[in-house]
């Protein structure tokens, strides 16, 4: 029992350790805002690749590589999800350098519910009562917000959907984080490099003439992807989905701090009304989740001691229960 309980504290501070530094990130980005996003997102994909590669390495997950590129479907749903995290990094460091990290806050918010939508276009899959009011809040705070700012807010729109896009094509491809990172930035490094060597060719790179601290964060800017996904990957062992589940909302947690209390980024009535909406709608979706958590477990409970009558009840382990909301990697 009590080595059972330790490993929960560490599945704890593990998934503390991963949220919590995806909702740190934007100061990273914001520090290298003076480097072209371009550039920057280059840097990250390669470093990327390479970092990802050495965990891999490390991990002796070659087989598993092996496996995903032997087969075409898995190949094929990686092609996309590239794009996705591609299109969704360049965004999400385009929005911080220009000094809008409450729009990226507002779109991972939103990432939960874009989950459930999709999941209802794509999957057919059924919006039980209080997940239909989560989806109907959100779309209304939206709402407000649009009409508010006189047109859509397209960037963290943006945002959610290509992150949710990218959740629903991984379940067609569940292979470890790690895995689809290497398999993902690999297919996208020969892009990068290729810009990184035309715009150094051209005079125009920036790694040369930056001083000593931003060439450092250029260099680290594939740890930063890479080493939260480890700390994620060993919460995941340890942590029940449906209590992991509750964590992805410290990354957003995070974003909005960061713009309201320490950057000083306007936040009015309509910003008011428009988070409330989904942090609401959020709160519903929660309780639905922990309820249909609680409805799948009974009778799995039930099952078991029909089996077993004498056992004892089991404790721990992520295998039981239901996520809080679709998690996938966090492409932030």
């Amino acid at each position: 029992m009590r080595s059972a309980r330790s490993e929960a504290w560490r599945g704890v501070a593990y998934a503390c350790a991963a949220y919590g530094s995806w909702g740190l990130l934007p100061i990273y980005w914001k520090a290298l805002a003076a480097v072209p996003v371009g550039e920057v997102l280059a840097y990250r994909v390669v470093g990327s690749a390479l970092f990802a590669a050495l965990l891999v390495g490390l991990a002796r997950e070659g087989r598993t590589v092996r496996a995903a590129l032997g087969a075409r479907r898995t190949v094929s749903v990686l092609a996309a999800t590239s794009l996705l995290i591609g299109a969704n990094w360049l965004l999400f460091i385009w929005t911080v350098s220009r000094g809008d990290v409450l729009a990226s806050s507002l779109g991972y918010f939103l990432n939960p519910l874009v989950n459930v939508a999709l999941g209802r276009v794509f999957l057919g899959e059924r919006l039980r009562g209080l997940q239909l009011a989560a989806v109907a809040l959100a779309s209304l705070g939206v709402a407000v917000l649009a009409a508010s700012a006189g047109g859509l807010p397209w960037v963290s729109l943006t945002l959610a959907i290509t992150f949710g896009c990218y959740g629903l094509l991984r379940k067609l491809a569940p292979i470890p984080p790690l895995v689809s990172l290497l398999v993902e930035t690999a297919a996208l490094a020969p892009v990068a490099l290729g810009y990184l060597t035309w715009v150094a060719a051209r005079g125009e790179g920036h790694f040369v003439p930056a001083s000593g601290e931003i060439r450092a964060l250029l260099l680290g800017a594939g740890v930063v992807t890479a080493l939260p996904l480890v700390w994620f990957s060993n919460a995941a062992r340890r942590l029940r989905l449906g209590s992991l589940g509750f964590f992805q909302y410290l990354a957003p947690t995070g974003h909005f701090a960061l713009a309201v209390l320490v950057y000083g980024e306007p936040f009015g009535r309509a910003h008011l009304v428009t988070f409330g909406c989904i942090w609401t709608g959020l709160l519903l979706y929660s309780v639905d989740a922990v309820r249909a958590a609680r409805s799948a477990t009974a009778p799995a409970s039930e099952a078991a001691a029909v089996r077993a009558p004498g056992a004892a009840a089991g404790g721990g382990g992520r295998t039981g229960g239901s996520g809080v909301a679709p998690l996938g990697d966090p492409p932030v």
